[in-house]
């Protein structure tokens, strides 16, 4: 019996659909948080998105891609799950779901991660997410709801991390890996 030699590319590209404007932080004041939206529309990304699949799968040689957003890019993921033929999976961490709270039926399987005490996006959201994917959904996909965590908690620094979050955080981005590996 042969050894079979497998190789795997992995790229990461990280697109400014901002258009050099600056992107949200959690230290803003999210008073202002809607006035930001109003120039960044999660739902407008398709060009952009167009130009990256195919230097992915032209320059390099890309078969299966997926996404991963946080936040607005959680949003955007949702997006591009809803209408993207050409995505395989993608993984929507505490994306704002009223930017598409009206359309459930996704087109790939879909990861979703949210946070019990995310002051910006309500467990009802969620519930009501969770009920129209029911309904609506052919795929594969998944919500999972983090205990005690706040909004951005997958992705904090080291030095922000607090010990009693750490088993959450080290979960969420396993999780968030395993269904990449998973489907892709």
């Amino acid at each position: 019996m042969g050894i079979k030699c497998f190789h795997f590319s992995c790229r990461a590209i990280c697109p400014d659909f901002f258009v050099g404007q600056e992107a949200w932080k959690l230290s803003n004041d999210w008073a202002t948080f809607n006035d930001w939206l109003k120039t960044r529309n999660a739902g407008k990304i398709d060009k952009e998105v167009d130009v990256i699949l195919k230097y992915l799968r032209e320059q390099c040689g890309a078969k299966k891609i997926g996404v991963i957003g946080f936040c607005w890019g959680g949003a955007a993921v949702q997006h591009l799950m809803l209408k993207n033929p050409h995505l395989k999976t993608g993984v929507s961490l505490y994306g704002v779901i009223r930017f598409f709270e009206d359309r459930s039926s996704l087109l790939h399987p879909t990861f979703f991660i949210f946070a019990e005490k995310d002051e910006h996006i309500p467990l009802e959201q969620v519930t009501v997410l969770e009920q129209k994917l029911k309904q609506n959904c052919k795929v594969d996909y998944e919500v999972k709801i983090y205990p005690g965590q706040t909004h951005g908690f997958v992705h904090r620094k080291r030095e922000d991390i607090n010990p009693q979050d750490k088993p959450y955080i080290e979960e969420g981005r396993k999780d968030m890996i395993n269904w990449l590996n998973k489907y892709l």
